[in-house]
């Protein structure tokens, strides 16, 4: 991804500071011998100075290199940074979006990082409650994008699934005055800013927050398995679908338990569990046949047994003999059956 060696221009450019800012600099950043970041309290103490001392030394030193000959000296290697966040990310990245684009050495990541802090073109927004470390070279294109994002969550329910497609196309819609300039991959990365959306397991975007995306346990990992499904699927198929997906073990037993304790399924048949969302009510038979003859009124014995097949895997039998209990329904003269009263 880039033709330069970070930790070799670092070396070069914390050459021109005194040994104090020169070593401040690589513990904050992480660029010394020890790759580890240091934290300006941690600094204080092994100099006996104050956090804000050491942040007047770091931004002193940052200073001095960027006054410095050797910094005009590597002008081309901030162009190559800069070229390389535009066609990434067309001007804007998630910071660790980009750190992890350009190379897989965490130690590399810092020296990049540190070069992003010199550069003159970069600027970096800090993370908030909606958005994470982002790096642009354009803030007219960052404000549009995250103003895209935010009308992309607002257009979510709270706990609805779309796919990626869906996602992109919501997405381009917010951002229909500059979308045609860039890819989809570009798109794909500038998604990635967000903390209020994100992707399950599956691939299907929705709020960050909601189980559906989050997926913590057995009752989350069995709703996006029976949603995939498409249709009701008996207890046992559900853990057995989980363990292939997800490769995690779920015990048939602790699948029913959990299937059982969420509002999110109900059971439609022996051992057959659909989604509520599928319009599907909770209860008996004689439950469902209840709520049908309140919402629709008197209907025929051929008519009931059609809807409630469509919310139970019953035999049309079962249905017959529930239809009997006299405390509940009774059969008018033509037939038809309703509620008792």
């Amino acid at each position: 991804m880039i033709t330069f060696k970070p930790k070799q221009v670092s070396k070069k450019l914390l050459s021109v500071l005194p040994d104090r800012a020169r070593d401040v600099l690589e513990k904050r950043y992480g660029i010394g011998k020890d790759s580890g970041k240091t934290t300006l309290e941690a600094i204080g103490q092994t100099y006996g100075i104050t956090r804000e001392r050491v942040r007047q030394i770091e931004n002193y030193g940052i200073a001095q290199i960027q006054k410095s000959d050797v910094y005009e000296e590597f002008q081309p290697i901030f162009d190559e940074l800069h070229a390389a966040i535009e066609e990434l990310g067309g001007g804007l990245l998630a910071e660790q979006t980009l750190l992890e684009e350009i190379t897989d050495d965490e130690s590399l990541r810092h020296h990049i990082y540190f070069l992003l802090v010199l550069g003159d073109p970069f600027y970096r927004s800090k993370e908030n409650t909606n958005y994470a470390h982002r790096w642009y070279t354009e803030k007219k294109i960052a404000d549009l994008v995250e103003k895209g994002l935010r009308s992309v969550y607002k257009s979510l329910d709270r706990d609805e699934l779309v796919s990626e497609e869906e996602i992109l196309n919501r997405f381009r819609n917010e951002l229909i005055d500059i979308a045609d300039k860039y890819d989809e991959q570009i798109l794909k990365r500038w998604l990635m800013i967000s903390k209020d959306i994100d992707r399950n397991p599956l691939g299907e975007w929705g709020h960050a927050s909601s189980p559906n995306v989050r997926v913590k346990g057995i009752r989350d990992y069995a709703y996006l398995v029976v949603k995939r499904h498409g249709s009701p699927m008996h207890f046992r198929e559900v853990a057995e679908e989980i363990e292939k997906l997800f490769e995690r073990k779920a015990h048939t037993a602790t699948t029913h338990n959990e299937l059982i304790k969420d509002d999110r399924f109900v059971l439609v048949g022996r051992g057959l569990y659909a989604l509520t969302e599928w319009g599907y009510s909770a209860g008996v038979v004689k439950d469902v046949l209840r709520d049908i003859l309140e919402q629709s009124g008197p209907m025929s014995r051929e008519e009931i047994i059609d809807k409630v097949r469509k919310e139970r895997y019953v035999k049309d039998n079962t249905i017959v003999v529930n239809l009997q209990d006299t405390n509940l329904f009774k059969r008018l003269s033509n037939g038809t059956y309703t509620l008792a009263e």
